[in-house]
C-alpha cells in the first residue's frame, strides 16, 4: 500500500509517484485555475484613470502607449517588422552620426505628443539643435518619425497618428507599408502633412528635412535574416 503522505508530498514538490513518473503540482483552490489574475489588476488604476508618472512607471516588455489616461497595447513586431524598422534606423544612423546631425533612436523609446499623448514611433531623428527635449524615459517631440505599418494597426499608423504627428508639429513622417509594398513621405506643411512622395519598390524614397536621406524601397521591404 502506497504512503497516502508520500504522494501527498511528491505532488506538492512536483515529485515522482509510485510508478515513477513526474506528478504535477495539484492547485488547493480549483476554483481559480485559468481566471486571470486580478488581484495583479486591481493593482493598477482602471482604463481612463492612468496618469502620466503611473505610465512611464510601467515596467513591461510589452509596447505601450498612453492616451489620454488610456495604456494602449501595441501588438508585437513580427520578424520582418523588426528587420525592416532596423533597416531603417541603420541608414538614418549612417547619415545622421557621419554628420553629426543629431541622435536617431528605435522603438521603445516614448515620444510625448502633448500633455497625456505618448507614442512609441519604430524609429526617431532628433537634429542636434533639439537634444535638449531627450530625456532618460521620453523625448519632447521629433523632427523625424518612421513607422513600420503592422496588419493589426493600420489605422492607427494610416490616420491616427498621420493626425497626431501633424498636431504634435513633427516635420516629417515615413510611413513604410509592406502590404502596398510602398514607403509614403508626408511634410509638415501649417498643421497638416502634405505628400512629400510615395515610392514603390525600385524607387529610393527620400527626405525633405533631411536632403542627403534616401532609402531604396526594394532593399527596405526585402530584408531578411
Amino acid at each position: 500500500m502506497v504512503d497516502k503522505a508520500n504522494i501527498d508530498i511528491g505532488v506538492e514538490w512536483g515529485l515522482a509517484d509510485s510508478g515513477g513518473e513526474p506528478v504535477g503540482e495539484i492547485s488547493d483552490k480549483p476554483e481559480l485555475e485559468h481566471e486571470p489574475t486580478w488581484d495583479v489588476a486591481q493593482l493598477f488604476p482602471p482604463q481612463g484613470d492612468w496618469s502620466e508618472a503611473e505610465y512611464l512607471a510601467l515596467d513591461t516588455n510589452h509596447l505601450v502607449e498612453f492616451s489620454q489616461g488610456y495604456v494602449e497595447f501595441l501588438p508585437m513586431p513580427t520578424l520582418s517588422h523588426q528587420l525592416i524598422a532596423l533597416f531603417l534606423y541603420k541608414a538614418l544612423d549612417s547619415l545622421v552620426s557621419a554628420a553629426r546631425l543629431g541622435r536617431v533612436l528605435v522603438a521603445a523609446y516614448k515620444v510625448k505628443l502633448w500633455e497625456g499623448k505618448y507614442r512609441e514611433p519604430d524609429v526617431i531623428f532628433v537634429k542636434r539643435e533639439h537634444l535638449s527635449r531627450m530625456g532618460e524615459q521620453f523625448s519632447l517631440g521629433a523632427d523625424l518619425v518612421i513607422e513600420v505599418v503592422s496588419d493589426q494597426g493600420r489605422p492607427r499608423d494610416l490616420e491616427i497618428k498621420r493626425q497626431e504627428y501633424a498636431q504634435a508639429g513633427i516635420p516629417e513622417y515615413w510611413i513604410v507599408d509592406p502590404q502596398l509594398e510602398q514607403i509614403t513621405v508626408l511634410a509638415l506643411e501649417g498643421s497638416t502633412y502634405t505628400v512629400h512622395g510615395e515610392y514603390p519598390r525600385g524607387a529610393d524614397a527620400t527626405s525633405r528635412l533631411l536632403p542627403g536621406f534616401k532609402v531604396n524601397v526594394t532593399e527596405a521591404l526585402s530584408i531578411q535574416g
